[in-house]
């Protein structure tokens, strides 16, 4: 938006219980908790209801040359220029699902971007919200983009309604009128609905968002104090929400959450100043105030943000209007914008977002939405991007996860994603400091964040190879072993790197299920005996579905 000493048997299995005990505890089934190849029942968002619920923007709006169609969109014009700050980790994608942009990565190499209108993109990016526990986004719509997202037939939205029916995540139309017709940024929004749901019968998808009985439907800029954003009067905005809540035929009414300014509640700050307004906004069916850039540090969290999300809160409460405030990791636009900072308000290593979820949290706040899924344009992506500053690019600026001089696996933000969500659910209790570290083996858990078990010097993750391992310390090989302890594979371990394709020593295709993986190490001289040899807490725990 705008702006490995080999375990025996019994240690295995002991260090496997062991490690599932605390989701028995829970009352979990811990091999259901563990995650699996596509939606199932268990792991589909309830859509019912915005109560409880964390959302993303998300934006889909990039695009490059190649089978897709299209040219460079939002991304810039590599190599001559980018106008993105932070640069994707594709690993996980093949690259023939990528646009290629020969020597311009690291050292010589090729350089990948990706086009929102390969399927393939946003199947991958709906399946890391499944993994990581993830409820569903907010399809961003331009009201002034509709003309030319219909002439390429809506491909983008296509891939997205797609995508995430398969992965079980809610969605919702938001229509952003940023620089729509001040005539007829009205008429077009209500005709584009209409369109939406007579062609692509949008609102009865069963994953679709549903708040208070109806469809949800989010607009973006309503109030906003800038000479790019209609409405001009509070009478305008609710002419559209009366033809959404009465006027329209029964088919086409929706429930509507206003994007409105940070300082909608005092009409001051981004607000529009008419009085008029405090009605438009207890007439919506929820709220959101755009809080992207109206502050920094964790001193603006703690004297801007925590205290005017009390108060909103409480406002909206006594209004019956449900409170949805927008946190964000951080924020910079240089390379779209000289005239702005490099890293204009640092992530701090996921401080400053996770203090704004807590905040919330809190303040009682019925759900949460976090700008933005995908938007590297703004460094506000929350999904994977690069570790270090080495893996993009050389040319030009570029900033990287160790942009704050921490050391930061790629997909840390989906990680811290999906324990605030585990929150926000109330199945992970609020806490003042971030509960996971980077370092931590992360198994991912479709039920709602991350069981982080076993081996704190291993991690591991699909990729279109199957399961890549990354492996601290001096490790020769890894070990990967049943439930009852016996050897499915063992691995050679390079640059501290090791893939699984799921099969076992004869080659065979190995079953679903859960299995161990563990570092071996090179005996020692003199005595024989491994570095690092232990117990079944060196463990971590993978999980294979039955249809990868």
């Amino acid at each position: 938006m705008r702006f490995a000493f080999r375990i025996p048997a019994f240690a295995f299995t002991y260090g496997l219980i062991s490690a599932l005990a605390p989701l028995r505890a829970q009352g979990a089934d811990p091999v259901s908790a563990l995650p699996a190849a596509s939606a199932s029942p268990a792991a589909t968002v309830d859509p019912s209801t915005l109560d409880g619920k964390v959302l993303f923007g998300y934006q889909g709006w990039f695009g490059c040359p190649g089978s897709w169609g299209g040219n460079w969109s939002h991304w810039g014009n590599p190599p001559s220029g980018v106008s993105v700050d932070m640069y994707p980790d594709l690993t996980d994608f093949a690259k023939s699902d990528l646009c290629a942009v020969p020597g311009y990565g690291p050292n010589g190499t090729t350089a990948y971007f990706f086009s929102a209108r390969n399927p393939k993109v946003t199947d991958m990016h709906f399946k890391w919200m499944q993994d990581y526990g993830l409820d569903g986004v907010l399809i961003q719509r331009f009201v002034s983009d509709i003309p030319g997202l219909k002439s390429q037939g809506d491909a983008v939205l296509k891939n997205i309604l797609a995508s995430s029916a398969k992965y079980g995540r809610v969605v919702a139309i938001e229509y952003d009128v940023t620089g729509s017709s001040f005539t007829t940024w009205a008429a077009n929004l209500e005709a584009d609905w209409k369109y939406l749901n007579d062609q692509f019968h949008i609102s009865t998808q069963p994953n679709y968002l549903r708040h208070k009985g109806r469809p949800l439907v989010s607009v973006w800029g309503v109030g906003l104090n800038e000479s790019r954003n209609p409405p001009n009067t509070p009478g305008e905005a609710m002419a559209m929400l009366d033809w959404f809540h009465k006027t329209a035929p029964v088919a086409y009414q929706a429930s509507i959450m206003g994007g409105v300014p940070a300082g909608f509640r005092t009409l001051s700050r981004d607000s529009r100043t008419d009085k008029g307004w405090l009605d438009v906004w207890k007439a919506m069916d929820a709220v959101q105030p755009w809080n992207v850039g109206r502050y920094s540090g964790l001193s603006g969290v703690k004297n801007d943000y925590t205290p005017r999300t009390a108060a909103d809160q409480k406002w909206l409460a006594d209004a019956g209007v449900t409170y949805m405030p927008v946190i964000f990791p951080g924020y910079s636009f240089y390379n779209a914008n000289h005239a702005k900072p490099k890293n204009e308000i640092p992530r701090l290593g996921g401080n400053f977002l996770w203090q704004q979820a807590m905040g919330a949290k809190a303040a009682g706040a019925p759900a949460i939405k976090i700008a933005m899924f995908d938007e590297v344009n703004e460094a506000t992506a929350m999904f994977k991007v690069v570790s270090k500053r080495s893996e993009a690019p050389p040319a030009g600026w570029w900033l990287a996860l160790d942009g704050d001089g921490m050391d930061l696996p790629s997909d840390w933000y989906l990680r811290l994603a999906g324990e605030l969500t585990a929150v926000q659910h109330g199945t992970k209790t609020p806490a003042d400091i971030i509960p996971i570290k980077p370092a931590d083996a992360w198994v991912l858990d479709t039920h709602g964040g991350g069981i982080h078990v076993g081996n704190p010097a291993m991690r591991w993750r699909r990729s279109q190879e199957g399961i890549r391992f990354s492996v601290a310390g001096s490790a020769s090989h890894l070990v990967l072993n049943d439930a009852r302890g016996g050897t499915v594979a063992r691995l050679p371990i390079a640059g501290g790197n090791a893939v699984w394709n799921l099969r076992n020593g004869s080659g065979g295709r190995v079953a679903a299920g859960v299995y161990g993986a563990h570092p071996e190490f090179s005996p020692l001289p003199g005595n024989g005996r491994a570095a690092g040899a232990g117990s079944g807490s060196q463990t971590s725990l993978v999980s294979v579905g039955a249809s990868e």
